[in-house]
């Protein structure tokens, strides 16, 4: 794209064009119906977001049709953040696009650099704006990649990290990322600014070299353009030919890892076969217990943290297996890895009111919630293992029981101890407290999703309870 050909409506046109061709964009058709879809700027009232957010503009009057909002982050780390905050709102009215202003407090530590912090804390703002379907725009443009493809060469990245940035990402399962201006330089940004009369805000941290990102942009790339001018040019084809080979790898992981992924009853989360991982060839391995791990939802690790993971698991059967990393917590047990988070939500023990009531009907449903992310739930059937509670009284929800407690699991010949019942149905120890137990006073009548007891089972043709344990959607 020449310097005097630069556009960015054009560019937000023809993005979203490949991105949405069914929404008719470009093409001089409407949707029949509005659609559910929102486009979210990422506006900090820096020149980039700036040249966008007028692109934005122009692009809301000829698409009257989408929702929009400009989403400034007051991170308040300078000075000067509330007058951003005044700069960006006066703009956003010029403009005639809605504004929100998310204020995030920004805690670094050890572990996590002010960079890093304030990434996440800007992220978790843009994320509690987009509804499901939303698109999320970004101004990064060239010269921010080549800063990108250099500080993963400095990290040591693979194919994937070296990618860089895409035009298009996932931001979240259900939110798009589009980056308009990546394959535009700064130096046609800041013509087109200073060729519309665009103000736009200076963020002095930017010229702190101690901060990577700043250090290469102010002492690296300039000796670098000014040796080789197409330098951040060619080194975008490098990170694109990264994220085509990377692609490869992600379709094969995609289709060998649903045969390697487990179902187990005590489980919401699938669990992956280590005998089927073990199987496979040295160098996939890496890769699908990556794929694993960004199945489930969790940041990818470092090449040496998935190094050091494998080692582990490849230790003798019998060795404990626990390894913390960031927000995760991987387990070995009986051949199966485990992925949790570290921090999970306690669970909460009641009475389980309603069931005794008049809605004993087939396909009469209650729930309970019992955590911030799932909820008991039983259902009145005439099929399958169900719960017979034939008599009134007191239905209780507990969490953990003595191992000594007894209990005659249907399909079973004889009753067992609750402790040797978890070691027959395969529970890992870290998962025991957390199965929901139903009482019928002080007797155990049902673990969820593993039995009932065979005194409390229904029988053939009489209606009963079914429970399952169902994940909430927040």
């Amino acid at each position: 794209m020449a310097p005097d050909s630069f556009c960015p409506f054009d560019a937000l046109t023809q993005l979203l064009a490949r991105v949405k061709p069914a929404a008719g964009i470009n093409s001089g058709s409407r949707p029949a119906t509005k659609p559910a879809m929102k486009l979210v700027l990422a506006y900090s009232g820096g020149v980039d977001s700036e040249v966008l957010a007028h692109g934005l503009s122009l692009f809301a009057k000829q698409h009257p049709e989408f929702n929009y909002l400009l989403v400034h982050v007051h991170h308040g780390l300078s000075a000067n953040a509330d007058s951003w905050q005044s700069h960006c709102e006066r703009r956003a009215r010029e403009y005639g696009l809605p504004i929100s202003v998310k204020r995030v407090t920004v805690a670094s530590g050890a572990r996590i650099s002010l960079e890093a912090a304030a990434r996440e804390a800007r992220y978790d703002a843009l994320r509690s704006e987009l509804a499901p379907g939303d698109i999320l725009l970004t101004a990064h443009h060239q010269d921010d990649q080549l800063e990108t493809l250099l500080l993963a060469l400095k990290r040591g990245l693979g194919p994937k990290g070296l990618a860089a940035m895409g035009e298009v990402q996932a931001f979240t399962p259900d939110n798009p990322l589009l980056r308009p201006l990546l394959t535009s330089s700064r130096a046609q940004i800041e013509a087109f600014a200073m060729a519309e009369g665009l103000s736009h805000i200076e963020d002095e941290s930017n010229k702190d070299s101690r901060f990577d990102r700043n250090f290469l942009r102010n002492e690296v790339l300039p000796i670098l353009t000014a040796r080789w001018p197409a330098f951040a040019a060619t080194a975008s084809r490098s990170a694109q030919l990264c994220a085509e080979q990377q692609a490869l790898i992600d379709e094969e992981v995609s289709l060998c890892l649903p045969a390697m992924l487990l179902s187990v009853p005590h489980s919401q989360a699938a669990v992956l076969d280590l005998k089927a991982l073990a199987e496979q060839p040295g160098r996939w391995r890496p890769h699908l217990l990556r794929g694993f791990i960004e199945h489930r939802g969790f940041p990818l690790p470092s090449a040496a943290q998935l190094g050091d993971i494998l080692a582990q698991l490849e230790a003798k059967d019998d060795a404990q297996v626990a390894i913390r990393i960031r927000s995760m917590v991987l387990r070995r047990f009986q051949y199966a890895l485990y992925l949790d988070p570290v921090e999970v939500a306690p669970r909460v023990e009641q009475v389980l009111q309603g069931l005794d009531e008049d809605v004993r009907s087939h396909g009469s449903t209650l729930s309970w919630p019992i955590d911030s992310q799932s909820q008991l739930v039983a259902n009145w059937s005439l099929t399958g293992p169900r719960l017979r509670l034939a008599k009134a009284g007191e239905v209780m929800l507990r969490f953990g029981a003595s191992g000594s407690l007894r209990c005659h699991p249907h399909g079973r010949d004889k009753g067992r101890e609750l402790k040797k019942l978890w070691q027959e149905f395969a529970v890992p120890p870290w998962e025991r407290g957390r199965i929901p137990l139903i009482f019928s006073g002080e007797q155990l009548v049902a673990a969820v999703g593993l039995w009932v007891d065979k005194r409390y089972l229904a029988d053939e043709g009489e209606g009963g309870w079914q429970f399952s344990l169902v994940e909430v959607n927040t």
